[in-house]
């Protein structure tokens, strides 16, 4: 029953992406793992984790569309919360190496041992447990976001001008993550992982383990945001995003729906996070630059904000393409960006998903309009309506011939 209702409040789009992801999450494992090296279809062992870091930059993605698309909320701070999730997940991969790190101490990790540091740090302790880590994953980004907001929101900072505090916030981060007294790696950040819940990250189904880990996240989280779209509160939030002030008139409280949202976002950006660290190898304080909060803004508006599956889409195309051209063109990368968010912005408002949309709408109406011509040319004509006869009256005027029945 609760499976039937979850899957009518889905609709058949979202459940059409769901299932393609979930069949990803169990077709690319399979092609990697079982196919022998060579088979034209199996997926090579670089495409792996380079497949999971787009399907957590997609998630990512589409945390942002949830708040920018749906809410009005244009943040450019959300790498913040990616990286405070990542940063969570490598505090827990260092504790997990142990007695193996070059200065072989089961305690403090190799940079702290280096530094100097005696004792591990208050806010170090319990990572070595996963499931403390798996909570701080979503807990650390959903406080931040829950502390920002309520101030922010409630305050009624709107606009570019939230947009700025938000840069603002992530900027910040980063230069309070560079410092080697923060206890976080400092500049060279936290890496030479060993391995994950007792599995080795080098090996193949680890990282075939992590995509599918990815893909089933990002799943999830579409389910979540696709049930709360269609939702009455899925409605306010749009209400919100295309008139505030009116729907503050009418009696909602504006600040609680815009910190829902936010939050919500928030937490799904962390587990992003969370997820990309193992599958890079690393975590430094550059995941708080501006400029990747940025190009999340670029993903989303390529894809095509507002509609969920726009973002997944721009995030993979995007990112394919800075993979294919950093390598070939490196120089010109940045410049190709900025004008593929230009032409966006310029022809293409709505993003790919809104091209295809009024491709297939155009389409369907001409399909309408045809069939409806159709059905004209082939209606048998109707016959001429006949006019009545005048009656004759029994009264022949002067000079008339009366007729042979008087």
């Amino acid at each position: 029953m609760i499976t039937a209702k979850i899957f009518e409040k889905l609709g058949v789009k979202a459940i059409w992406v769901v299932a393609i992801l979930l069949a990803l999450a169990i077709a690319v494992p399979m092609s990697n793992l079982l196919l022998p090296v060579g088979h034209p279809l199996r997926v090579p062992n670089y495409l792996v984790p380079l497949m999971g870091q787009y399907l957590t930059y997609a998630t990512l993605a589409l945390a942002l569309d949830l708040v920018w698309g749906y809410c009005g909320i244009l943040s450019l701070g959300h790498g913040a919360f990616f990286a405070l999730g990542g940063y969570a997940m490598g505090m827990y991969l260092m504790r997990q190496i142990g007695t193996r790190g070059v200065y072989s101490n089961a305690v403090l990790p190799d940079f702290m041992v280096f530094l100097g540091w005696r004792e591990l740090p208050w806010y170090w302790q319990g990572f070595d447990m996963f499931w403390f880590a798996a909570i701080m994953m979503a807990f650390v980004p959903g406080l931040l976001a829950f502390i920002f907001g309520w101030f922010a929101f409630r305050s009624r900072v709107t606009g570019v001008y939230l947009s700025i505090i938000t840069q603002a916030l992530t900027y910040a981060l980063m230069l309070a993550f560079f410092r080697n007294d923060m206890g976080f790696g400092g500049n060279n950040g936290l890496t030479d992982f060993r391995d994950i819940l007792g599995a080795p990250i080098p090996a193949a189904t680890t990282r075939a383990s992590l995509f599918a880990a990815s893909a089933i996240l990002l799943a999830l989280c579409f389910i979540l945001c696709s049930l709360i779209v269609r939702s009455k509160l899925g409605k306010v939030m749009v209400a919100v995003r295309d008139a505030e002030s009116r729907t503050r008139f009418i009696g909602y409280r504006v600040e609680n729906v815009k910190l829902f949202a936010f939050t919500v976002s928030a937490v799904m950006a962390g587990l992003a996070g969370a997820l990309y660290v193992p599958q890079v190898g690393i975590i430094n304080p550059g995941e708080f630059a501006p400029a990747n909060s940025i190009e999340v803004v670029i993903w989303t508006a390529v894809g095509g904000r507002g509609t969920l599956v726009g973002p997944i889409i721009g995030a993979i195309v995007v990112n394919a393409a800075k993979s294919y051209f950093t390598g070939t063109f490196a120089d010109l990368w940045l410049f190709i960006l900025g004008g593929m968010f230009v032409f966006v912005t310029l022809f293409m408002p709505k993003g790919i998903v809104g091209i295809f949309t009024s491709t297939w709408s155009a389409l369907q109406q001409r399909r309408a309009s045809a069939s409806a011509e159709k059905g004209v040319d082939t209606e048998p004509p109707t016959p001429p309506a006949q006019k009545p006869q005048p009656r004759q009256s029994n009264d022949a005027p002067d000079g008339a011939k009366p007729s042979p029945a008087e």
